[in-house]
Protein backbone atom coordinates (compact mmCIF):
# COMPACT_ATOMS: atom_id res chain seq x y z
CA UNK A 1 0.00 0.00 0.00
CA UNK A 2 1.61 3.30 -1.05
CA UNK A 3 1.96 5.67 1.86
CA UNK A 4 4.05 8.72 2.58
CA UNK A 5 5.10 9.40 6.13
CA UNK A 6 6.81 12.74 6.18
CA UNK A 7 7.56 14.83 9.24
CA UNK A 8 7.75 18.13 7.44
CA UNK A 9 4.94 20.68 7.38
CA UNK A 10 3.37 21.68 4.11
CA UNK A 11 3.53 25.35 3.31
CA UNK A 12 -0.07 26.03 4.30
CA UNK A 13 -0.46 23.41 6.97
CA UNK A 14 -0.47 25.28 10.25
CA UNK A 15 -2.84 27.67 11.97
CA UNK A 16 0.08 29.50 13.55
CA UNK A 17 0.83 31.55 10.46
CA UNK A 18 -2.17 32.56 8.41
CA UNK A 19 -1.47 36.16 7.31
CA UNK A 20 -2.80 39.50 8.47
CA UNK A 21 -4.90 37.95 11.26
CA UNK A 22 -1.79 38.17 13.42
CA UNK A 23 -1.85 41.98 13.14
CA UNK A 24 -5.47 42.01 14.23
CA UNK A 25 -4.59 39.78 17.16
CA UNK A 26 -1.85 42.17 18.29
CA UNK A 27 -4.26 45.10 18.25
CA UNK A 28 -6.90 43.15 20.08
CA UNK A 29 -4.27 42.15 22.56
CA UNK A 30 -4.14 45.79 23.68
CA UNK A 31 -7.46 45.19 25.41
CA UNK A 32 -5.87 42.64 27.69
CA UNK A 33 -4.78 45.38 30.04
CA UNK A 34 -8.26 45.62 31.46
CA UNK A 35 -9.57 42.03 31.22
CA UNK A 36 -8.50 38.43 30.86
CA UNK A 37 -8.58 36.33 27.69
CA UNK A 38 -11.90 34.68 28.56
CA UNK A 39 -13.60 38.11 28.52
CA UNK A 40 -11.97 39.84 25.58
CA UNK A 41 -12.63 36.83 23.37
CA UNK A 42 -16.27 37.87 23.29
CA UNK A 43 -15.40 41.55 22.80
CA UNK A 44 -13.29 40.88 19.71
CA UNK A 45 -15.32 38.09 18.12
CA UNK A 46 -18.55 40.04 18.71
CA UNK A 47 -17.18 43.07 16.85
CA UNK A 48 -15.99 40.90 13.98
CA UNK A 49 -19.41 39.30 13.75
CA UNK A 50 -21.09 42.72 13.62
CA UNK A 51 -18.72 43.90 10.88
CA UNK A 52 -19.41 40.73 8.90
CA UNK A 53 -23.20 41.05 8.92
CA UNK A 54 -22.93 44.77 8.14
CA UNK A 55 -20.59 44.20 5.15
CA UNK A 56 -22.87 41.53 3.70
CA UNK A 57 -25.89 43.76 4.28
CA UNK A 58 -24.33 46.79 2.58
CA UNK A 59 -23.33 44.74 -0.45
CA UNK A 60 -26.84 43.38 -0.87
CA UNK A 61 -28.28 46.83 -0.24
CA UNK A 62 -26.16 48.29 -3.08
CA UNK A 63 -27.47 45.58 -5.43
CA UNK A 64 -31.06 46.35 -4.48
CA UNK A 65 -30.50 50.09 -4.96
CA UNK A 66 -29.23 49.36 -8.48
CA UNK A 67 -32.33 47.28 -9.15
CA UNK A 68 -34.81 49.72 -7.63
CA UNK A 69 -36.17 50.58 -11.09
CA UNK A 70 -37.02 46.88 -11.55
CA UNK A 71 -39.04 46.88 -8.33
CA UNK A 72 -36.37 45.98 -5.75
CA UNK A 73 -36.92 47.46 -2.28
CA UNK A 74 -33.71 48.04 -0.27
CA UNK A 75 -35.78 48.62 2.90
CA UNK A 76 -37.56 45.25 2.76
CA UNK A 77 -35.93 42.75 5.19
CA UNK A 78 -37.22 39.82 3.12
CA UNK A 79 -35.06 40.94 0.20
CA UNK A 80 -32.05 40.13 2.40
CA UNK A 81 -33.30 37.00 4.11
CA UNK A 82 -34.13 35.48 0.72
CA UNK A 83 -30.40 35.37 -0.08
CA UNK A 84 -29.27 34.32 3.45
CA UNK A 85 -28.13 37.81 4.42
CA UNK A 86 -28.96 39.11 7.90
CA UNK A 87 -31.15 42.21 7.98
CA UNK A 88 -29.23 44.99 9.77
CA UNK A 89 -31.34 47.83 11.24
CA UNK A 90 -30.13 51.42 10.87
CA UNK A 91 -28.81 51.65 14.43
CA UNK A 92 -26.64 48.53 13.92
CA UNK A 93 -24.91 49.50 10.69
CA UNK A 94 -21.14 49.75 10.82
CA UNK A 95 -21.02 53.36 9.60
CA UNK A 96 -22.72 54.43 12.84
CA UNK A 97 -20.35 52.37 14.96
CA UNK A 98 -17.29 53.70 13.15
CA UNK A 99 -18.50 57.28 13.62
CA UNK A 100 -18.70 56.66 17.38
CA UNK A 101 -15.25 55.07 17.68
CA UNK A 102 -13.62 58.17 19.23
CA UNK A 103 -16.58 58.97 21.47
CA UNK A 104 -16.94 57.93 25.14
CA UNK A 105 -20.30 56.46 24.17
CA UNK A 106 -18.83 53.87 21.77
CA UNK A 107 -19.69 51.05 24.19
CA UNK A 108 -23.37 52.03 24.34
CA UNK A 109 -23.48 52.32 20.53
CA UNK A 110 -22.10 48.81 20.07
CA UNK A 111 -24.48 47.36 22.67
CA UNK A 112 -27.44 49.00 20.93
CA UNK A 113 -26.27 47.59 17.61
CA UNK A 114 -26.03 44.05 19.00
CA UNK A 115 -29.51 44.28 20.51
CA UNK A 116 -30.95 45.64 17.26
CA UNK A 117 -29.45 42.77 15.19
CA UNK A 118 -30.90 40.24 17.62
CA UNK A 119 -34.37 41.84 17.49
CA UNK A 120 -34.35 41.77 13.68
CA UNK A 121 -33.03 38.18 13.43
CA UNK A 122 -34.73 35.76 15.85
CA UNK A 123 -32.14 33.03 15.14
CA UNK A 124 -29.56 35.18 16.94
CA UNK A 125 -31.70 36.02 19.98
CA UNK A 126 -29.67 35.79 23.18
CA UNK A 127 -26.47 34.98 21.26
CA UNK A 128 -24.59 38.25 20.73
CA UNK A 129 -22.48 39.87 23.48
CA UNK A 130 -23.92 43.14 24.85
CA UNK A 131 -21.39 44.19 27.48
CA UNK A 132 -19.37 46.83 25.66
CA UNK A 133 -20.65 49.71 27.81
CA UNK A 134 -19.45 48.31 31.11
CA UNK A 135 -17.02 50.64 32.94
CA UNK A 136 -14.23 48.05 33.09
CA UNK A 137 -13.84 48.07 29.30
CA UNK A 138 -11.33 50.75 28.23
CA UNK A 139 -13.28 52.86 25.71
CA UNK A 140 -10.19 54.34 24.06
CA UNK A 141 -8.85 50.90 23.26
CA UNK A 142 -12.28 49.72 22.18
CA UNK A 143 -12.37 52.67 19.76
CA UNK A 144 -8.95 51.68 18.37
CA UNK A 145 -10.22 48.17 17.81
CA UNK A 146 -13.30 49.50 16.01
CA UNK A 147 -11.00 51.57 13.76
CA UNK A 148 -8.95 48.52 12.93
CA UNK A 149 -11.93 46.32 12.19
CA UNK A 150 -13.35 49.13 10.01
CA UNK A 151 -10.45 48.70 7.60
CA UNK A 152 -10.98 44.97 7.10
CA UNK A 153 -13.51 43.65 4.62
CA UNK A 154 -14.88 40.45 6.05
CA UNK A 155 -18.45 40.16 4.79
CA UNK A 156 -18.60 41.21 1.13
CA UNK A 157 -18.70 38.71 -1.72
CA UNK A 158 -14.95 38.59 -2.31
CA UNK A 159 -14.17 38.14 1.39
CA UNK A 160 -16.85 35.46 1.76
CA UNK A 161 -15.43 33.58 -1.24
CA UNK A 162 -12.06 33.49 0.52
CA UNK A 163 -13.70 32.64 3.86
CA UNK A 164 -11.79 35.55 5.38
CA UNK A 165 -13.90 35.76 8.53
CA UNK A 166 -13.92 31.99 8.93
CA UNK A 167 -10.13 31.97 8.86
CA UNK A 168 -9.95 34.87 11.29
CA UNK A 169 -12.39 33.13 13.63
CA UNK A 170 -10.46 29.89 13.48
CA UNK A 171 -7.19 31.68 14.10
CA UNK A 172 -8.64 33.67 16.99
CA UNK A 173 -10.30 30.65 18.59
CA UNK A 174 -6.99 28.79 18.58
CA UNK A 175 -5.10 31.81 19.96
CA UNK A 176 -7.73 32.39 22.65
CA UNK A 177 -7.57 28.72 23.60
CA UNK A 178 -3.81 29.03 23.95
CA UNK A 179 -4.04 32.31 25.89
CA UNK A 180 -6.70 31.02 28.26
CA UNK A 181 -4.75 27.84 28.87
CA UNK A 182 -6.25 24.94 30.70
CA UNK A 183 -9.59 26.42 31.63
CA UNK A 184 -10.40 27.84 28.19
CA UNK A 185 -9.57 25.02 25.81
CA UNK A 186 -12.98 23.44 26.16
CA UNK A 187 -14.45 25.49 23.34
CA UNK A 188 -11.79 24.58 20.81
CA UNK A 189 -10.50 21.36 19.27
CA UNK A 190 -7.30 21.91 17.26
CA UNK A 191 -8.04 22.16 13.55
CA UNK A 192 -5.73 19.32 12.54
CA UNK A 193 -7.49 16.91 14.94
CA UNK A 194 -10.93 17.94 13.64
CA UNK A 195 -9.76 17.54 10.06
CA UNK A 196 -8.40 14.07 10.79
CA UNK A 197 -11.70 12.95 12.34
CA UNK A 198 -13.72 14.33 9.43
CA UNK A 199 -11.41 12.97 6.71
CA UNK A 200 -11.62 9.50 8.27
CA UNK A 201 -15.39 9.15 8.71
CA UNK A 202 -16.34 11.20 5.60
CA UNK A 203 -19.70 12.76 6.56
CA UNK A 204 -20.99 13.31 3.01
CA UNK A 205 -24.67 13.42 3.87
CA UNK A 206 -27.12 12.75 6.68
CA UNK A 207 -27.39 13.78 10.33
CA UNK A 208 -24.18 14.98 11.99
CA UNK A 209 -24.25 15.22 15.79
CA UNK A 210 -21.81 16.54 18.38
CA UNK A 211 -23.03 16.18 22.00
CA UNK A 212 -20.34 18.56 23.34
CA UNK A 213 -19.94 20.84 20.34
CA UNK A 214 -17.85 23.68 21.80
CA UNK A 215 -17.51 26.42 19.19
CA UNK A 216 -18.85 24.15 16.41
CA UNK A 217 -15.56 23.24 14.73
CA UNK A 218 -16.74 19.72 13.84
CA UNK A 219 -19.68 21.11 11.85
CA UNK A 220 -17.61 23.74 10.07
CA UNK A 221 -15.06 21.14 9.00
CA UNK A 222 -17.80 18.72 7.88
CA UNK A 223 -19.20 21.32 5.48
CA UNK A 224 -15.70 22.13 4.25
CA UNK A 225 -15.10 18.43 3.64
CA UNK A 226 -18.18 18.10 1.44
CA UNK A 227 -17.29 21.24 -0.50
CA UNK A 228 -13.69 20.11 -0.99
CA UNK A 229 -14.63 16.64 -2.20
CA UNK A 230 -17.58 17.60 -4.41
CA UNK A 231 -17.41 17.35 -8.17
CA UNK A 232 -17.80 20.61 -10.06
CA UNK A 233 -17.85 24.14 -8.76
CA UNK A 234 -20.13 26.37 -6.76
CA UNK A 235 -21.98 23.77 -4.77
CA UNK A 236 -21.50 25.44 -1.37
CA UNK A 237 -25.23 25.69 -0.86
CA UNK A 238 -25.74 22.04 -1.78
CA UNK A 239 -23.04 21.01 0.69
CA UNK A 240 -24.92 22.68 3.50
CA UNK A 241 -28.18 21.06 2.45
CA UNK A 242 -26.70 17.55 2.40
CA UNK A 243 -26.09 17.39 6.13
CA UNK A 244 -28.31 18.23 9.08
CA UNK A 245 -26.40 19.56 12.07
CA UNK A 246 -27.29 18.76 15.68
CA UNK A 247 -25.19 20.04 18.54
CA UNK A 248 -25.39 20.52 22.29
CA UNK A 249 -23.09 22.51 24.54
CA UNK A 250 -23.38 22.89 28.32
CA UNK A 251 -21.39 26.12 28.67
CA UNK A 252 -23.64 29.12 27.93
CA UNK A 253 -20.94 31.47 26.63
CA UNK A 254 -19.42 28.71 24.47
CA UNK A 255 -22.89 27.94 23.09
CA UNK A 256 -23.18 31.59 22.01
CA UNK A 257 -19.78 31.37 20.36
CA UNK A 258 -20.92 28.29 18.44
CA UNK A 259 -24.07 30.02 17.21
CA UNK A 260 -22.01 32.97 15.91
CA UNK A 261 -19.40 30.67 14.38
CA UNK A 262 -22.03 28.76 12.39
CA UNK A 263 -24.01 31.89 11.47
CA UNK A 264 -21.07 33.56 9.75
CA UNK A 265 -20.60 30.45 7.62
CA UNK A 266 -24.26 30.13 6.72
CA UNK A 267 -24.61 26.78 8.50
CA UNK A 268 -28.14 26.32 9.81
CA UNK A 269 -28.00 23.82 12.64
CA UNK A 270 -29.98 22.86 15.72
CA UNK A 271 -27.63 23.93 18.49
CA UNK A 272 -29.04 23.51 21.99
CA UNK A 273 -27.66 24.60 25.34
CA UNK A 274 -27.61 22.15 28.22
CA UNK A 275 -25.90 19.14 29.80
CA UNK A 276 -26.01 16.16 27.41
CA UNK A 277 -26.02 13.66 30.30
CA UNK A 278 -28.74 15.22 32.45
CA UNK A 279 -30.71 17.25 29.90
CA UNK A 280 -30.32 15.49 26.57
CA UNK A 281 -31.99 17.87 24.10
CA UNK A 282 -32.10 15.24 21.34
CA UNK A 283 -33.32 12.13 23.18
CA UNK A 284 -34.68 10.44 20.02
CA UNK A 285 -31.90 11.42 17.63
CA UNK A 286 -30.13 8.63 15.75
CA UNK A 287 -27.24 10.22 13.88
CA UNK A 288 -25.47 8.98 10.76
CA UNK A 289 -22.22 10.56 11.91
CA UNK A 290 -21.09 11.62 15.37
CA UNK A 291 -17.99 13.72 15.92
CA UNK A 292 -16.95 14.81 19.40
CA UNK A 293 -14.16 15.93 21.65
CA UNK A 294 -15.59 15.38 25.16
CA UNK A 295 -13.72 16.91 28.10
CA UNK A 296 -11.17 14.41 29.39
CA UNK A 297 -11.61 12.45 32.63
CA UNK A 298 -14.44 14.59 34.07
CA UNK A 299 -15.03 13.59 37.70
CA UNK A 300 -17.94 15.88 38.64
CA UNK A 301 -20.55 14.85 36.08
CA UNK A 302 -23.11 13.82 38.75
CA UNK A 303 -23.08 10.24 37.53
CA UNK A 304 -24.61 9.04 40.82
CA UNK A 305 -27.94 10.48 39.60
CA UNK A 306 -27.88 8.32 36.45
CA UNK A 307 -27.29 4.82 37.80
CA UNK A 308 -30.29 3.35 35.96
CA UNK A 309 -29.95 5.28 32.69
CA UNK A 310 -30.95 3.38 29.54
CA UNK A 311 -27.80 4.55 27.73
CA UNK A 312 -25.52 2.34 29.84
CA UNK A 313 -26.02 -0.89 27.88
CA UNK A 314 -22.41 -1.98 28.28
CA UNK A 315 -22.03 -1.22 31.97
CA UNK A 316 -22.69 1.61 34.43
CA UNK A 317 -19.87 4.19 34.08
CA UNK A 318 -18.02 5.17 37.26
CA UNK A 319 -19.15 8.33 39.04
CA UNK A 320 -15.54 9.49 39.20
CA UNK A 321 -14.86 9.54 35.46
CA UNK A 322 -17.23 10.34 32.57
CA UNK A 323 -15.13 8.87 29.73
CA UNK A 324 -17.28 5.75 29.26
CA UNK A 325 -20.46 7.72 29.85
CA UNK A 326 -19.52 9.76 26.77
CA UNK A 327 -18.69 6.59 24.80
CA UNK A 328 -22.08 5.04 25.62
CA UNK A 329 -23.98 8.30 25.05
CA UNK A 330 -22.45 8.39 21.58
CA UNK A 331 -23.25 4.73 20.84
CA UNK A 332 -26.83 5.32 22.04
CA UNK A 333 -27.30 8.09 19.49
CA UNK A 334 -25.72 6.26 16.55
CA UNK A 335 -27.99 5.15 13.68
CA UNK A 336 -27.97 1.42 12.69
CA UNK A 337 -25.35 2.07 9.98
CA UNK A 338 -23.81 5.11 11.66
CA UNK A 339 -20.14 5.85 12.28
CA UNK A 340 -18.64 7.88 15.13
CA UNK A 341 -15.19 9.38 15.60
CA UNK A 342 -14.25 11.03 18.89
CA UNK A 343 -11.32 12.05 21.07
CA UNK A 344 -10.64 10.51 24.47
CA UNK A 345 -7.81 10.40 26.97
CA UNK A 346 -5.44 7.47 26.49
CA UNK A 347 -6.55 6.05 29.82
CA UNK A 348 -9.77 4.90 28.13
CA UNK A 349 -7.74 2.34 26.16
CA UNK A 350 -6.38 0.43 29.13
CA UNK A 351 -8.05 1.48 32.40
CA UNK A 352 -9.55 -1.25 34.55
CA UNK A 353 -10.63 1.04 37.37
CA UNK A 354 -14.22 1.12 38.63
CA UNK A 355 -15.55 -1.24 35.98
CA UNK A 356 -14.13 0.62 32.97
CA UNK A 357 -12.28 -2.48 31.76
CA UNK A 358 -15.52 -4.48 31.80
CA UNK A 359 -17.36 -1.78 29.80
CA UNK A 360 -14.55 -1.69 27.23
CA UNK A 361 -14.62 -5.49 27.01
CA UNK A 362 -18.39 -5.49 26.38
CA UNK A 363 -18.06 -2.85 23.65
CA UNK A 364 -15.30 -4.88 21.95
CA UNK A 365 -17.35 -8.10 22.19
CA UNK A 366 -20.30 -6.26 20.64
CA UNK A 367 -17.94 -5.63 17.68
CA UNK A 368 -18.48 -1.88 17.73
CA UNK A 369 -14.87 -0.70 17.77
CA UNK A 370 -13.70 -0.06 14.20
CA UNK A 371 -10.41 1.77 14.63
CA UNK A 372 -8.15 3.27 17.30
CA UNK A 373 -5.56 5.96 16.57
CA UNK A 374 -2.86 6.94 19.08
CA UNK A 375 -2.11 10.66 18.71
CA UNK A 376 1.18 12.51 19.24
CA UNK A 377 1.57 14.70 22.32
CA UNK A 378 1.23 18.52 22.50
CA UNK A 379 -1.71 18.67 20.05
CA UNK A 380 -4.16 20.22 22.51
CA UNK A 381 -4.19 23.70 24.03
CA UNK A 382 -6.13 22.75 27.13
CA UNK A 383 -4.31 19.65 28.36
CA UNK A 384 -1.06 17.72 28.17
CA UNK A 385 -2.88 14.41 28.81
CA UNK A 386 -2.05 11.89 26.01
CA UNK A 387 -5.05 11.42 23.73
CA UNK A 388 -6.39 9.00 21.15
CA UNK A 389 -9.19 8.71 18.63
CA UNK A 390 -11.93 6.08 18.86
CA UNK A 391 -13.95 5.11 15.80
CA UNK A 392 -17.20 3.21 16.37
CA UNK A 393 -19.18 1.50 13.58
CA UNK A 394 -22.66 0.18 14.32
CA UNK A 395 -22.59 -2.34 11.50
CA UNK A 396 -19.31 -3.52 10.02
CA UNK A 397 -21.23 -5.29 7.27
CA UNK A 398 -22.80 -2.01 6.32
CA UNK A 399 -22.71 -2.96 2.62
CA UNK A 400 -20.79 0.16 1.70
CA UNK A 401 -17.36 -1.33 2.35
CA UNK A 402 -15.91 -4.80 2.93
CA UNK A 403 -17.15 -7.09 5.70
CA UNK A 404 -14.74 -6.43 8.57
CA UNK A 405 -16.58 -8.09 11.44
CA UNK A 406 -14.32 -9.30 14.22
CA UNK A 407 -11.50 -6.96 13.20
CA UNK A 408 -10.14 -3.68 14.56
CA UNK A 409 -7.60 -1.38 12.88
CA UNK A 410 -4.90 0.06 15.14
CA UNK A 411 -2.84 3.07 14.01
CA UNK A 412 0.07 4.48 15.98
CA UNK A 413 0.56 8.13 14.95
CA UNK A 414 2.53 9.16 18.03
CA UNK A 415 5.62 10.05 16.02
CA UNK A 416 3.77 12.28 13.59
CA UNK A 417 3.22 16.05 13.71
CA UNK A 418 5.48 19.09 13.65
CA UNK A 419 6.03 21.72 16.34
CA UNK A 420 4.38 25.01 15.28
CA UNK A 421 5.55 26.91 18.34
CA UNK A 422 7.41 26.13 21.54
CA UNK A 423 4.63 24.06 23.11
CA UNK A 424 2.19 23.03 20.38
CA UNK A 425 2.27 20.42 17.65
CA UNK A 426 0.06 19.99 14.57
CA UNK A 427 -0.51 17.15 12.14
CA UNK A 428 0.42 18.13 8.58
CA UNK A 429 -1.88 17.79 5.57
CA UNK A 430 0.20 14.85 4.32
CA UNK A 431 -0.01 13.05 7.66
CA UNK A 432 -3.77 13.54 7.90
CA UNK A 433 -4.16 12.16 4.37
CA UNK A 434 -1.84 9.26 5.19
CA UNK A 435 -3.84 8.17 8.26
CA UNK A 436 -7.18 8.61 6.48
CA UNK A 437 -5.98 6.65 3.43
CA UNK A 438 -4.88 3.80 5.69
CA UNK A 439 -8.33 3.62 7.32
CA UNK A 440 -10.14 3.84 3.99
CA UNK A 441 -7.94 1.12 2.48
CA UNK A 442 -8.59 -1.12 5.50
CA UNK A 443 -12.36 -0.53 5.22
CA UNK A 444 -12.11 -1.56 1.57
CA UNK A 445 -13.54 1.63 0.13
CA UNK A 446 -14.04 1.67 -3.64
CA UNK A 447 -10.99 3.24 -5.26
CA UNK A 448 -8.81 2.90 -2.18
CA UNK A 449 -5.46 1.14 -2.41
CA UNK A 450 -4.95 -2.35 -1.01
CA UNK A 451 -4.42 -2.41 2.76
CA UNK A 452 -1.27 -3.92 4.27
CA UNK A 453 -0.09 -3.97 7.87
CA UNK A 454 2.92 -1.67 8.41
CA UNK A 455 5.04 -2.56 11.48
CA UNK A 456 5.29 0.41 13.82
CA UNK A 457 2.35 2.21 12.17
CA UNK A 458 -0.78 0.10 11.53
CA UNK A 459 -2.12 -3.37 12.24
CA UNK A 460 -5.43 -5.07 11.54
CA UNK A 461 -6.06 -7.17 14.66
CA UNK A 462 -8.66 -9.85 15.27
CA UNK A 463 -10.95 -9.94 18.26
CA UNK A 464 -9.04 -13.00 19.51
CA UNK A 465 -5.82 -10.96 19.56
CA UNK A 466 -7.60 -8.28 21.57
CA UNK A 467 -8.88 -10.91 23.99
CA UNK A 468 -5.31 -12.17 24.40
CA UNK A 469 -4.32 -8.61 25.33
CA UNK A 470 -7.02 -8.46 28.03
CA UNK A 471 -9.07 -6.00 25.93
CA UNK A 472 -6.42 -3.31 26.16
CA UNK A 473 -6.74 -1.18 23.01
CA UNK A 474 -3.42 0.68 23.07
CA UNK A 475 -2.19 0.64 19.42
CA UNK A 476 1.46 0.18 20.46
CA UNK A 477 0.60 -3.34 21.68
CA UNK A 478 -0.50 -4.41 18.22
CA UNK A 479 1.51 -2.49 15.62
CA UNK A 480 4.92 -3.54 17.02
CA UNK A 481 8.06 -1.68 16.04
CA UNK A 482 9.11 -0.35 12.70
CA UNK A 483 11.46 -2.65 10.80
CA UNK A 484 14.99 -1.23 10.55
CA UNK A 485 16.84 -1.31 7.28
CA UNK A 486 19.66 -3.90 7.14
CA UNK A 487 22.93 -2.01 6.61
CA UNK A 488 24.79 -5.29 5.81
CA UNK A 489 27.48 -4.51 8.41
CA UNK A 490 28.53 -7.50 10.53
CA UNK A 491 27.82 -7.09 14.25
CA UNK A 492 31.46 -7.51 15.43
CA UNK A 493 32.65 -5.06 12.79
CA UNK A 494 30.00 -2.55 13.84
CA UNK A 495 30.94 -2.83 17.53
CA UNK A 496 34.66 -2.28 16.76
CA UNK A 497 33.81 0.73 14.58
CA UNK A 498 31.54 2.29 17.23
CA UNK A 499 34.11 1.63 20.00
CA UNK A 500 36.81 3.39 17.96
CA UNK A 501 34.42 6.28 17.35
CA UNK A 502 33.73 6.52 21.09
CA UNK A 503 37.45 6.55 21.97
CA UNK A 504 38.08 9.30 19.40
CA UNK A 505 35.27 11.41 20.86
CA UNK A 506 36.60 10.92 24.40
CA UNK A 507 40.07 12.00 23.28
CA UNK A 508 38.59 15.10 21.63
CA UNK A 509 36.67 15.91 24.83
CA UNK A 510 39.91 15.70 26.87
CA UNK A 511 41.70 17.98 24.39
CA UNK A 512 38.91 20.59 24.61
CA UNK A 513 38.92 20.41 28.42
CA UNK A 514 42.68 21.05 28.46
CA UNK A 515 42.31 23.97 26.05
CA UNK A 516 39.58 25.59 28.20
CA UNK A 517 41.69 25.12 31.34
CA UNK A 518 44.70 26.80 29.70
CA UNK A 519 42.56 29.70 28.51
CA UNK A 520 41.16 30.25 31.99
CA UNK A 521 44.68 30.11 33.40
CA UNK A 522 45.85 32.76 30.92
CA UNK A 523 42.97 34.98 32.00
CA UNK A 524 43.97 34.63 35.62
CA UNK A 525 41.24 32.25 36.73
CA UNK A 526 43.41 29.52 38.22
CA UNK A 527 42.01 27.17 40.85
Amino acid sequence: MPRTRKNTASSNATTANVGYEAELWQMADALRGSMDAAEYKHVVLGLLFLKYVSDAFEEQRAKLEAERAQGADPEDPDEYRAVNVFWVPTEARWARIRAAARQPSVGEVVDEAMAAVERANPALRGVLPKEYARPALDKQRLGQLVDLVSNIRVGDGEARAKDVLGRVYEYFLSRFASAEGKKGGEFFTPASVVRLLVEMIEPYRGRVYDPCCGSGGMFVQSVRFIEAHANGNGNGGRARSQISVYGQESNYTTWRLCKMNLAIRGIDGKIEQGDSFHNDRFPDLKADFILANPPFNVSDWSGERLREDKRWKFGVPPVGNANFAWVQHIIHHLAPTGVAGFVLANGSLSSNQSGEGEIRKNIVEADLVDCIVALPDKLFYSTQIPACLWFIARDKRNHRFRDRRGQVLFIDARRMGVMVDRTHRELTDEEIADIARTYHAWRGEPGASEYQDAPGFCKSATRDEIRQNAYVLTPGRYVGTEALEDDSEAVDVKIRRLAAQLRAQQAEARRLDDMIARSLEELGYED
